[in-house]
């Protein structure tokens, strides 16, 4: 079996969605000093790869904590959305043999070329609204995306997280290592850190291929 990591590296020079402090990694104890080594971490609930729950965005949404185990594994598939703009419903249909038999979707658009860079918050590819309420409806556990939101970076209003965590899904941002995937159907873990009220948490991604 091979393992894949989708995960970028928590780092203290990471990409933040401007105005989240940024990360912190403070040595708290050092081996030469104090015979073993500890970290202090401070980081928001929405970073690096993620996890969106539906209480992230929903009055009554559910919170990351409260979900069994198996919400976090299950089946998945990865679907090429590179070179385009807007991710429209027709492209969607044109795989509805592998969607469905997947429990979760990523959508692999080439844009984690971009981290550490600029480019990286602009004009990447985002889901049309028909093309979000069509995935909406297959129930998925969740959908995944390698870019830094589902929505477009200057849309306060987020409507493609309203209507992917309206139903009930939850949402995997800042992937990695998608390309190798396209087409592939594999198992996927997706584990947050397990906070109280978790409206999101970092997570480990892997593909088990």
């Amino acid at each position: 079996m091979q393992v894949l990591d989708l995960t970028h590296t928590i780092t203290d020079a990471m990409p933040c969605w401007p105005g989240t402090p940024q990360v912190s990694l403070t040595p708290l104890a050092k081996l030469e000093e104090d015979g073993f080594r500890e970290t202090l971490v401070s980081m928001a609930s929405h970073i690096g790869t993620h996890l969106d729950a539906p209480a992230h965005l929903l009055p009554n949404g559910t919170t990351l904590d409260s979900m069994p185990p198996a919400q976090f594994v299950g089946s998945a598939v990865v679907l090429d959305c590179s070179n385009r703009g807007a991710i429209s419903l027709a492209m969607l249909q044109s795989y509805t043999q592998l969607l469905s038999r997947a429990e979760f979707v990523l959508l692999y658009t080439g844009w984690s070329r971009h981290w550490k860079t600029p480019d990286y918050f602009d004009n990447y590819p985002v889901l049309n609204p028909d093309a979000a309420s069509y995935l909406a409806s297959l129930r998925l556990k969740g959908l995944g995306v390698d870019t830094i939101s589902v929505d477009a970076f200057m849309d306060a209003d987020c409507p493609i997280h309203r209507i992917l965590l309206g139903s009930g899904m939850m949402l995997l941002e800042n992937l990695r290592n998608l390309r190798g995937l396209c087409g592939r159907e594999f198992f996927l873990t997706a584990a947050p850190l397990k906070l109280r009220n978790a409206d999101g948490a970092p997570a480990r991604v892997f593909a088990l291929i």
